[in-house]
């Protein structure tokens, strides 16, 4: 048995616009922002959310559940940048700013975007950024809530 070690095996794009998320392009996706490098090691964190559904009746003894509506709740924690460049992600996702958040897990995160490869894309709507306290012997940082605009696609394909 082998396992999956994550360390460099995460890319996570920003992207303007995505005309199928099913099916993502290698253009678009190269047209996106990589922010990959200015996220923290535990800085991506988008939590799935299932809302339960009661489906007992009068006549149950036994409260049961059904899943209903579901959910995420993207939050990236970025280190900010002293230049234009390392500082794109605050510059970038201001309040209200609307894009898609996409993620390819578990190939190495040098890897070009290529047709097949699968990934995750969030069409999300930015929230207030929140500057993360100062603190000793740290870097300056801030995360962006994200808030879904259209149901995502977590399966997604990379098309040619």
């Amino acid at each position: 048995m082998s396992d999956v070690i994550n360390d460099g095996k995460t890319r996570v794009y920003w992207v303007a616009a995505i005309a199928d998320i099913a099916a993502p392009t290698v253009a678009e996706l190269d047209a996106g922002d990589d922010f990959t490098e200015r996220i923290t090691p535990d800085g991506l964190n988008i939590p799935a959310e299932t809302a339960d559904v009661d489906n007992s009746s009068l006549a149950s003894t036994f409260t049961t559940m059904r899943v209903g509506r579901r959910g995420f709740s993207p939050e990236v924690t970025f280190k900010r940048g002293d230049n234009a460049t390392d500082d794109l992600p605050w510059t970038t996702l201001t309040y209200q700013t609307t894009g898609y958040l996409v993620v390819r897990r578990i190939l190495a995160y040098t890897t070009a975007w290529t047709a097949a490869q699968e990934c995750e894309v969030y069409p999300v709507e930015c929230g207030e950024r929140n500057t993360i306290p100062p603190a000793p012997n740290e870097i300056a940082k801030f995360t962006s809530p994200m808030k879904l605009r259209a149901e995502p696609n977590t399966s997604a394909v990379v098309a040619a």
